[in-house]
């Protein structure tokens, strides 16, 4: 349980089994055989509901179709994300897994009906992909196989694909340096997963490209996967397919290059430009023509040229005479800039910030609106309470009813009405007034000036009162609820998890006849 010398203040300052139809051996809960990335398999020391090494990524499973119905509320399709689901034949949903204590999204690729009509070989193909762990791809954790039913599940990224950024922004335009990055993080996504043995990726186009919490883009691992066994290998126009393609039907890694080719052209051009007419104008010295207008000229001429130097290379009709991966990202990696400047701030997003994991215990509003971290109920709630939870944490005798204290109860009378009135700098001003007299203490007033530096982008200061009015009522589960916003704030997840949990306990205990609040 935390305490007013918390450490949180100090530390701030392939066995896959498949039946002969098809199914899982047990439909009601996923196998959960941890499978490392490089290398032998590892114990799964600090592992979540999902099988998550702790801070890492989780490791591939096997689901059952009612988990990730459950997830999906029954594939409904309110959880459809893909943006061209309407065009092929499959569909991405996002959803959340019931039994995921983290509460994390993830995303899960629907196959057409009978896309792979032998269950081994899907399997296979899917703990191939699924043995992938890298920070450039938005990984595999998992599949089903469950009659005709074909499922990949994997991280969920949450702000829309390059394609959407590139072809249908409504606020701001992706800025030279930020499309620079994302050419050479899809390149070093390629590079890695040809290191390790998997050189072929399906219809690599924007689409394919996604932007995680953070805004860093990464490669989707479903291009991994043919859209079936023995399917199309390419869905979009046919004068963006390779030309050796066209001629077998066969996919190699001198294809990949032709389609990241492609992409370079979208990231110059703002467009989807057919090759053969990006390189008649590359050729023509047309280059400053098929730059993207909206960039309005704020882009490096040199960097540029590089950039078409190397999709000129990447198109090329003959194979052979294409650069590889490695070539890609040694050619990429010295035109990054601004790498001090995070990917969100560049894609005019907002910062993310993950609220606490769902607790062990019941919660009560309160307690939801802390795991939610909506300030603005919190504030509601602690108006409504007032200060019912101070009763009997002073006792003053008749001589301390000095001008002092009246001026004291004065200043906190104003700084109710100010906090009341949403004027939380006034309030901080005021409750600091009467914290400073040092007469009377009342946790209320330190969670309620805890909560007004929240909301003044104070986090460090929140945390501090919020350790306070645990000091001065230390069964009090307001004061653990406010740590735990504050230690979210701050990006330490873990620590806020547990204060969730001991105030939740801590409420409960009430509930059963203890003391607390």
């Amino acid at each position: 349980m935390g305490c007013c010398e918390s450490s949180f203040l100090r530390g701030h300052d392939s066995d896959h089994k498949i039946n002969h139809n098809g199914n899982n051996n047990n439909n009601n809960s996923s196998s959960r055989l941890p499978q490392a990335s490089n290398g032998p398999a590892q114990p799964s020391y600090g592992t979540d509901s999902l099988g998550a090494a702790a801070g890492g990524v989780p490791y591939f499973s096997e689901f059952s179709l009612a988990e990730l119905k459950a997830a999906t509320n029954n594939f409904s399709s309110d959880f459809i994300v893909s943006e061209s689901g309407e065009k092929a034949p499959n569909v991405v949903y996002k959803g959340r897994l019931q039994n995921d204590t983290n509460r994390r999204w993830i995303a899960i690729k629907k196959f057409a009906k009978l896309a792979w009509p032998n269950p081994k070989q899907f399997a296979d193909e899917a703990w191939g992909v699924g043995k992938l762990r890298h920070k450039r791809l938005a990984n595999l954790i998992g599949y089903c196989c469950d009659g005709d039913e074909r499922l990949l599940v994997a991280e969920y990224m949450p702000n829309d694909t390059l394609a959407k950024h590139l072809f249908h922004w409504e606020n701001q335009t992706i800025e030279w340096a930020m499309r620079l990055r994302v050419a050479l993080f899809i390149a070093e996504a390629l590079d890695y997963c040809s290191s390790e043995g998997r050189p072929l990726y399906h219809d690599l186009n924007a689409y394919r490209v996604l932007f995680d919490e953070n805004g860093d883009p990464r490669l989707s691992c479903f291009g991994l996967m043919k859209n079936s066994r023995d399917g199309k290998s390419y869905s979009t126009n046919l004068a963006y397919t390779p030309p050796e393609y066209l001629r077998n039907g066969r996919v190699t890694p001198e294809s990949v290059i032709f389609s990241f080719g492609t992409v370079l052209l979208d990231l110059l051009s703002g467009k989807h430009i057919p090759p053969s007419h990006a390189l008649d104008m590359i050729r023509g010295k047309n280059i400053l023509l098929l730059m993207d207008s909206h960039l309005e000229g704020n882009f490096s001429t040199e960097e540029a040229t590089v950039v078409f130097d190397l999709a000129s290379r990447c198109l090329q009709y003959e194979p052979r005479e294409r650069p590889n991966t490695k070539d890609l990202v040694a050619t990429l990696a010295p035109l990054q800039n601004k790498s001090d400047v995070p990917s969100y701030v560049m894609l005019g997003i907002p910062k993310h910030e993950e609220g606490p994991p769902t607790p062990q215990h019941p919660l009560s509003p309160m307690g939801d609106a802390c795991l939610r971290m909506d300030l603005t109920a919190i504030h509601q709630i602690l108006v409504m309470t007032h200060y019912k939870d101070d009763e009997g944490t002073n006792e003053l005798s008749f001589q301390e009813w000095t001008q002092q204290m009246r001026d004291m109860l004065e200043a906190r009378k104003r700084g109710d009405v100010a906090f009341r009135d949403k004027d939380f700098k006034t309030a901080i001003e005021c409750y600091s007034q009467f914290i400073d007299v040092g007469t009377m203490v009342s946790p209320t007033v330190y969670a309620r000036r805890s909560l007004c530096h929240l909301l003044c982008d104070q986090p460090d200061a929140a945390l501090r009162d919020a350790m306070q009015a645990q000091c001065v009522y230390p069964d009090w589960s307001t004061a653990f609820y406010m740590q735990a916003v504050a230690l979210a704030k701050l990006d330490m997840h873990k620590d806020a998890a547990d204060m969730l949990n001991e105030a939740a306990a801590l409420e409960e205990k009430k509930q059963r006849g203890g003391k607390g609040s």
